[in-house]
């Protein structure tokens, strides 16, 4: 175990106040975390219909993910599996997976589940390559 791993605890999420990283949760009764996530300032996470972060995911700053959208009315859970990254100011729309090891790039807006061990970017995202 490294030291990283022994030092860290989870964080106290409240509805719709700053965590103290600086990251905000809506509805965090419908949130379920893994262990040694990463989450970057200025992102907002929308739980109302459920969001499961895995453990070791890291997550960039200014990130937004959504479990419902409300100009188009998507609705749907969002999974970020073990070891997935999301790149800074990337959006995860609702009824999304990013499968275990997958990266999405910076500036990304997702908008289909993305696959294991699969690197996406683009507005919207799209699969660059295999890792």
């Amino acid at each position: 175990m490294n030291k990283k791993e022994n030092t860290w605890k989870k964080p106290v999420i409240k509805h719709s106040k700053l965590t103290k990283y600086n990251y905000i949760v809506q509805y965090p009764e419908n949130l379920k975390l893994g262990k040694n996530f990463d989450i970057g300032t200025f992102t907002y996470i929308n739980c109302r219909y459920g969001v499961e972060i895995g453990d070791n995911v890291q997550m960039g700053s200014h990130c937004s993910i959504y479990s419902h959208s409300t100009i188009d009315d998507k609705i749907g859970p969002v999974v970020l599996n073990k070891g997935c990254r999301i790149g800074t100011h990337s959006t995860i729309m609702p009824n999304i997976t990013i499968g275990e090891n997958a990266v999405v790039a910076a500036y990304s807006f997702v908008t289909k589940d993305i696959p294991k061990n699969e690197l996406w970017s683009g507005i919207p995202a799209k699969f660059k390559r295999k890792l």
